[in-house]
C-alpha cells in the first residue's frame, strides 16, 4: 500500500503504460465479437491501438466521424467512456490501483482441507473444510486443464493485460444507464474478484476488480495467476480448486485428468448448478453444449490436435457417481466431532482445523471401528425386535467405547446410528454404572488394608437409621461371611455395602479410587455407603479407560482420539504422549484384576470366556425399584479395554426390562451387553498374542484410618 502522503497514481497513466504510448493515427476497424467468446476483441497490439485512438479522439480525430458508421462510433464512444470513467483520468481509480494490496486476501479462498485419517495413517475418515479444497502446484496440474480453462473462460489469456475491454465497455454502459454491472471478466479479473473482493455487481466493485487485475498482471506471471485461479475457483459439487473437483467429478487426482475430463471441469466453471447432470437430468444437454464449446476452443487455439478432438467430442466422459461425503453422517459423525473437540483442546483454532490443511492421524482402528458398529447395531436390533409391552424399537440404544490399555488411544467408539439425526453420543454420555462401579470399591478396600480373603456380610441387613434394608438381586442370601473375592465374582451387593460401611470415610475412599482410575466425579456421586452399588454416573469411554488403568498395573492413560498432527507439507506439529501415570498401586491393581478375571471365569460374566483369552471384567445393571435404567458389561484383555452400555428412551432413563432376552428375569449385563462386547472383541483382538495377566499380588496392608 502506498504511503498516505503519496500522490494518487492516475489509472489512466497506468493503463497507457500497460498498452503502450504509441499507436497509429487512423481509427481501428471494429469487428463483431465472437458470439461464443465475448472476450475476443483482439490481441494486445490492437488493445493498444484502441487505447491511443480513444485518448486522442476528442481532439484531433473529430474528422473521422464522417468516415465511421454510426454503430461503430457508438461502440467506440462506449469504450472511450469506460477509458475515462472506469480507468479514470482524474486519479480516483488510480488511487484504487495504488492501494490494491495483493497480500490482503479472503482467507476462505486460501484455506485447504484438513484430512482426518484412521490410526493406520492412510485410510481417510473424512475431511474438514471451510471450502473443500486441496491446493496443488502448477506442475501437478495437467496441461489439459490449463488449456481447457483458458479455452472456456479467457481465450486471449496468454496475450491480454489482465483486463477485458468488452467487460469495461459493459461497465461503462451500466454506469450510464444505472444498471447492474455484468460479468464477462478475464481469468485474472475473476481471480481478483474471488480472492480480494465481493460478488456485488456494483460499479465500485468492478472498478476495484480492474485495478486488482492490472496490478496482478504487473506483479505476477501468467503461470502463477492461472495456478492460483485453478486452485481457487468453484467447480460445483462442493469442490473448490481443480484437485477437489477432480475427486468430486471423476474420483481421481487432478494429475490424472484426460482432455475430455478437463474440458468438463472447465465447462462447469461458468455455472455448475445448471450444468451438472447430477443436479438435474435437464442439465446434461447444457453441459454437452458447453463441453463442445471448450473442446472446439482448445482445437482452435492449437491446444489439442484434430485427432484428440475427434476422440473426445460428441460424448461426455464417464462421470462415476460421487456422492458428497457429509462429514457428520452416520456413526462416523461422532468420531469426527470428538476429533474436532480434541484439536481445539490442543490449541488449534477453527481456521486451522477447518482450513489449515492439517493432516490428522486419529487413533481409531478401521477394522475395530467397523466391528463396533456391526456388533452394536446387530445386538441392539435383535433386542429391539424381541421387545415386549409395546416398547418402541427406536428407543433402545447401545454404546461401545474401546481403548488401548497401554496408551489410552481410543480404538473404536459407537455412540449412535447417525450424528446428524441425534447428536447425543451415548459412548460419552454418563449414566448409572451399576455393579461395574464395585471395581473401585474393591480398590478402596485393598488400599484400606483388606485382602481378597477378607469377609463381609452376604445376607440382607439393615444399615443404621435407614428404613430400606440392603438386599441382593432377587433377595438372595449368600451367608454372613463371604470373601471379597467371591463377592466380586458373584456381584453381592450386601457384602460391598458392608465393606464400605466398615471403612472410615468409606464412600470418599471409593470415590477417590474411581477418580484415580480415570472416572470423573459426576451425578450420583454422594457420601453414602450404597453408592458403591453404582448410582454414580460415568460414561462408557471413561469406564473403559478406568478398567484399562486397573488391568494395566495401575498406570492411567487419558483416553484420546488424536495420535498425530502434521501440516500440509508433512511437518509433525503434534504427537500424542503415550506416557502414563502410576495412579493406583501396582500390587492393588494386580489383585483387582485377578478378582475381575474370576467374574469371567465362573461368575456373572462367563459369556466373555468365549473370547478364548484372559479377560478381566464386570457386569452391571442399574435402576430403581423394579426398573432397569442402564445395563453394562466392561471387560479387558492385556491390551484392549472395552465398555458396552445399553439404555432406553430419548434421555436414556426408560426401563430396559421390556427389551430383556426372552426368558430372562431382567435386562442383565450378562445378556445383550456381554454378547455385544464379545462380538466386538473377537475382531478387535484378532491377531493379538495370547497373553496372561500378572498373578495376584495377594496384597496385605495395615488397615488405614482417616
Amino acid at each position: 500500500m502506498a504511503p498516505a502522503s503519496a500522490a494518487p497514481v492516475p489509472l489512466g497513466a497506468v493503463a497507457r503504460h500497460r498498452f503502450g504510448p504509441d499507436g497509429p493515427g487512423d481509427a481501428p476497424s471494429y469487428e463483431r465479437p465472437s458470439e461464443n467468446d465475448p472476450e475476443s476483441l483482439g490481441d494486445a497490439p490492437s488493445l493498444a491501438r484502441h487505447w491511443n485512438t480513444l485518448g486522442s479522439w476528442a481532439g484531433s480525430q473529430v474528422r473521422l466521424r464522417d468516415r465511421i458508421p454510426r454503430g461503430r462510433r457508438l461502440a467506440r464512444l462506449a469504450i472511450g467512456f469506460v477509458a475515462l470513467v472506469v480507468l479514470g483520468t482524474t486519479g480516483g481509480a488510480g488511487l484504487l490501483y495504488a492501494n490494491a494490496d495483493l497480500n490482503r486476501t479472503n482467507p476462505d479462498f486460501l484455506s485447504n482441507n484438513t484430512a482426518l485419517y484412521y490410526g493406520d495413517g492412510h485410510t481417510e475418515l473424512t475431511t474438514l473444510s471451510v471450502q473443500n479444497r486441496t491446493t496443488i502446484p502448477y506442475a501437478q496440474m495437467p496441461q489439459s486443464i490449463k488449456d481447457a480453462a483458458v479455452a472456456a473462460e479467457n481465450r486471449s489469456y496468454w496475450q491480454d493485460q489482465g483486463v477485458s475491454l468488452a467487460g469495461m465497455a459493459r461497465a461503462g454502459v451500466a454506469i450510464v444507464t444505472g444498471k447492474q454491472v455484468q460479468g464477462g471478466s478475464t481469468i485474472t479479473q475473476q481471480y481478483a474478484k474471488l480472492v480480494y473482493l465481493s460478488s456485488d455487481r456494483t460499479v465500485i466493485r468492478k472498478v476495484r476488480e480492474i485495478a486488482y487485475a492490472l496490478k496482478l498482471s504487473d506483479q505476477r506471471s501468467k503461470e502463477v495467476v492461472l495456478e492460483d485461479y485453478l486452485n481457487t475457483v468453484f467447480f460445483g459439487r462442493d469442490a473448490y480448486g481443480v484437485q477437489a473437483a477432480a475427486r468430486a467429478w471423476f474420483g481421481k487426482d487432478a494429475k490424472n485428468l484426460n482432455v475430455g475430463e478437463s474440458a468438463v471441469l472447465a465447462a462447469v466453471i461458468q455455472n455448475s448448478s445448471i450444468l451438472d447432470p447430477a443436479v438435474s437430468p435437464d442439465n446434461k444437454a447444457r453441459l454437452e453444449g458447453r463441453y463442445e464449446y471448450v473442446l472446439s476452443g482448445m482445437l482452435a487455439m492449437g491446444s489439442i490436435t484434430q485427432q484428440q478432438y475427434d476422440r473426445f467430442h460428441g460424448h461426455l466422459p464417464a462421470m462415476p457417481g460421487q456422492p458428497l461425503m457429509q462429514r457428520y453422517d452416520g456413526p462416523q459423525g461422532f468420531l469426527v466431532n470428538m476429533v474436532e473437540a480434541e484439536l481445539k483442546r490442543l490449541g488449534y483454532d477453527e481456521a486451522e482445523i477447518n482450513g489449515g490443511g492439517l493432516r490428522v492421524t486419529t487413533t481409531f482402528d478401521p477394522a475395530a471401528q467397523k466391528a463396533a458398529e456391526k456388533a452394536a447395531t446387530e445386538q441392539r436390533d435383535r433386542a429391539a425386535a424381541a421387545a415386549t409391552k409395546g416398547a418402541p424399537r427406536a428407543d433402545l440404544h447401545a454404546a461401545i467405547a474401546s481403548v488401548d490399555s497401554h496408551t489410552g488411544a481410543v480404538l473404536a467408539l459407537y455412540g449412535g446410528d447417525d450424528f446428524v439425526k441425534n447428536s447425543r453420543n451415548w459412548a460419552t454420555t454418563p449414566r448409572m454404572t451399576g455393579s461395574t462401579f464395585k471395581a473401585f470399591g474393591l480398590v478402596a478396600a485393598l488400599r484400606d488394608g483388606n485382602t481378597l480373603n477378607s469377609t463381609f456380610n452376604g445376607n440382607t441387613f439393615q444399615l443404621d437409621r435407614q428404613p430400606m434394608p440392603v438386599r441382593n438381586e432377587f433377595n438372595r442370601n449368600y451367608g454372613s461371611a463371604v470373601s471379597l473375592q467371591y463377592a466380586t465374582q458373584e456381584s453381592i451387593n450386601t457384602a460391598f455395602v458392608d465393606m464400605v460401611h466398615q471403612m472410615q470415610d468409606g464412600p470418599k475412599k471409593v470415590m477417590k479410587a474411581a477418580n484415580d482410575a480415570g472416572a470423573p466425579t459426576g451425578m450420583g456421586w454422594g457420601n453414602y455407603d450404597r453408592m458403591v452399588l453404582g448410582e454414580p454416573e460415568v460414561s462408557p469411554l471413561d469406564m473403559a479407560a478406568s478398567y484399562a488403568t486397573l488391568t494395566n498395573g495401575g498406570v492411567r492413560h487419558a483416553p484420546h482420539v488424536v495420535a498425530e498432527v502434521k501440516d500440509m507439507h508433512g511437518k509433525v506439529l503434534y504427537k500424542a504422549d503415550d506416557r502414563g501415570e502410576q495412579a493406583i498401586e501396582a500390587d492393588i491393581a494386580r489383585d483387582t484384576t485377578y478378582a475381575l478375571q474370576r467374574v469371567t471365569q465362573s461368575g456373572t460374566g462367563t459369556r466373555a470366556a468365549a473370547l478364548g483369552r484372559p479377560v478381566a471384567g464386570k457386569t452391571g445393571t442399574a435402576g430403581a425399584a423394579d426398573s432397569i435404567y442402564a445395563s453394562w458389561f466392561i471387560g479387558a484383555t492385556t491390551r484392549v479395554s472395552t465398555a458396552v452400555m445399553y439404555v432406553a428412551g430419548n434421555d436414556g432413563q426408560t426401563d430396559l426390562d421390556p427389551y430383556a432376552q426372552p426368558g430372562a428375569r431382567t435386562f442383565f449385563g450378562s445378556g445383550y451387553p456381554a454378547q455385544t462386547w464379545l462380538d466386538y472383541m473377537q475382531v478387535a483382538t484378532k491377531g493379538d498374542p495370547w497373553e496372561a495377566f500378572p498373578p495376584a499380588a495377594q496384597v496385605s496392608r495395615p488397615r488405614l484410618r482417616g
